[in-house]
């Protein structure tokens, strides 16, 4: 029940709802409390929406639980990134990478973590500045307005466009101190007194006299004077509004570069499309989907270690800048797709695997969890490949026939494992480990064994006697008729197929004679009720009228026993003693 509790939280997962998941995998964890990775899960769907401190609290209780598991770390720093906990992030990146050194998430989240917190190292040595964030609030523009010393500061283009950008970044002021027109609005905004000059206003010391030879400060002093003593000061001049600054034409031109590679790249022009992308890059480097899309096209070229150059620094740089999550997952998607394209050998797709997961931590994309999982099939396959040695396989099923003579079956069945693991494709083996679970009883593992056994070479007749001697054992004495049948197609002579087909006609004719006890019978009606095929049976219209007819139409029933179909029927029931023939 945990296990389906499970799988169920990992579907809303991946169809990215959360909430669903969260609900399925607390109902496995109530199931199964120590299952580490229960708690794992849990602590991605809850960091998938930034309920941190909950993702938090399931990732210490998995490190508890499984303190020597990596993955668990993973979860740890996650969490504490998203509480902006940086310090503890890198620790607990740290501490996975001493559990597995190589592990490309730990890796990368290490150097998220750093970076995040050498950012906000920097973000602190400007503190001082952020003090003063409360007075560029929504009230900035009033307060302004009301002061008859900065109305006219707002018909000013380049100090209103100061203005904005510190109400939306306030640690900028510092950038602006020097600006006498920042000193006059943060008077008016802290009703703090500034006495602001401009470079020609020389400060002269007071002298004992109380007769000062200094100037009289600037009109835009702050510091009020009685106003019938206060001199005029002449306006100063309005300067021109402000063209677009060169940074904005810049982004404004790299924006143009990005379309015009854009429509060489729908055209398949590669190397015109990846000449446009880099003039991007150089004009503006704070969009990092310049460098996406210069990855796109060298994965297309099949230039893979610069596709994964490409993305590795936006990703880097998408850290800094705070970039959207989705084109962070991009990024890693189109890594994750070069390393998938590099890959030689299996061991080849585990940091695609592990860059595609880390992905998906980003952005739940049904694109990257179907090239996950495509690139988890595909390392399986190569396992598989790597593996196979026929020589060895024969070595095993050798091993396997020796104990199954011994009548152990169980190290027998070990051996042809192995056997089938390095030669997946050898009916022999399948065959021969179907004869050991016939003689353990395990027979649905049996049949499947058989099954493939015939799927592998359908002209094997040993794969139909095994199959047919599953069957019989299961009293589908019909399907096992059926069974040996078939294998004489390709083997008539076959004494152990002939011996079957006389076995089943001998208990399908002992139901047709009324010879089977009470016992037998009770039991073949109650196997043959469960038969899908003789349910269709009952429960079709046609077949009822005619069963109907037996009882209380003879001739009407003689009349439908000559369709061979119906009789084919009829013969069907009979044999699962659902109809009796005195």
């Amino acid at each position: 029940m945990a296990d389906d509790a499970k799988a169920k939280g990992n579907s809303a997962f991946a169809a990215g709802k959360f909430d669903d998941a969260i609900q399925h995998f607390t109902e496995a964890i109530n199931l199964a409390p120590t299952n580490h990775v229960l708690y794992s899960n849990r602590s991605a769907a809850y960091s998938s929406l930034k309920r941190f401190s909950e993702a938090l609290s399931d990732a210490q209780k998995t490190v508890e639980l499984k303190p020597d598991w990596s993955k668990g770390y993973s979860r740890l720093g996650a969490a504490q990134m998203g509480l902006q906990n940086y310090t503890g992030a890198v620790a607990a990146y740290k501490k996975g990478l001493e559990i597995d050194p190589n592990n490309e998430p730990l890796k990368s989240g290490l150097a998220d973590a750093e970076a995040a917190l050498a950012q906000s190292s920097k973000s602190r040595a400007g503190q001082g500045a952020s003090l003063f964030g409360d007075a560029f609030g929504s009230e900035m523009w009033v307060r302004l307005a009301s002061d008859p010393t900065t109305r006219g500061l707002l018909q000013q283009p380049d100090f209103v466009k100061m203005m904005q950008d510190l109400q939306k970044s306030p640690n900028n002021l510092n950038l602006y101190l020097k600006d006498q027109r920042m000193m006059q609005a943060l008077g008016v905004l802290l009703n703090l007194k500034f006495q602001t000059r401009g470079p020609e206003d020389a400060e002269v010391p007071e002298t004992s006299s109380g007769s000062p030879e200094r100037k009289r400060p600037a009109a835009t002093e702050t510091e009020p004077v009685k106003e019938d003593k206060r001199p005029e000061k002449d306006p100063e001049p309005e300067p021109e509004p402000m063209e677009l600054s060169e940074e904005k034409q810049r982004k404004v031109q790299a924006q143009k570069e990005k379309e015009v590679g854009n429509a060489a790249y729908k055209k398949k022009d590669l190397e015109t499309a990846i000449q446009h992308y880099t003039k991007a890059i150089e004009l503006d480097d704070e969009d990092i989907s310049f460098l996406t899309n210069r990855a796109a096209v060298y994965l297309e070229m099949g230039k893979y270690e610069d596709c994964i150059k490409d993305c590795d620094i936006a990703v880097e740089r998408g850290r800094e800048l705070r970039s959207d999550f989705k084109m962070m997952a991009r990024a890693l998607t189109r890594k994750g797709s070069a390393l998938v394209k590099m890959a030689k050998c299996s061991k080849d797709y585990e940091p695609a695997i592990e860059t595609f997961q880390k992905a998906l931590t980003e952005h739940r994309n049904p694109d990257t969890l179907k090239k996950l999982n495509d690139a988890e099939k595909a390392k399986k396959e190569k396992e598989q490949q790597e593996y196979f040695d026929p020589r060895i396989a024969d070595e095993e099923r050798e091993k396997g026939n020796q104990y199954f003579k011994e009548q152990k079956y169980p190290d027998a069945i070990k051996h042809y494992t192995e056997a089938i693991k390095r030669n997946p494709k050898d009916p022999k083996a399948y065959s021969n480990r179907a004869a050991c679970y016939t003689k353990l009883g395990a027979l649905p593992e049996g049949l499947r064994d058989a099954e493939k056994c015939i799927e592998l070479d359908s002209a094997f007749a040993k794969g139909y006697t095994r199959k047919g001697t599953v069957q019989f054992f299961m009293k589908e004495y019909e399907k096992a008729l059926k069974t040996y049948q078939e294998g004489l197609k390709h083997d008539p002579q076959n004494q152990e197929l002939l011996d079957g087909v006389r076995r089943c006609v001998e208990q399908i004719n002992k139901a047709s004679r009324g010879d089977l006890t009470p016992e037998e019978l009770k039991e073949r009606q109650a196997k043959g009720m469960q038969d899908p095929e003789i349910q269709n049976i009952l429960t079709d219209p046609v077949m009822r009228q005619v069963l109907t007819d037996l009882q209380e139409n003879p001739k009407a029933a003689q009349e439908h026993m000559k369709n061979p179909l119906v009789m084919n029927k009829i013969q069907k029931l009979v044999s699962a003693g659902i109809v009796q023939v005195k």
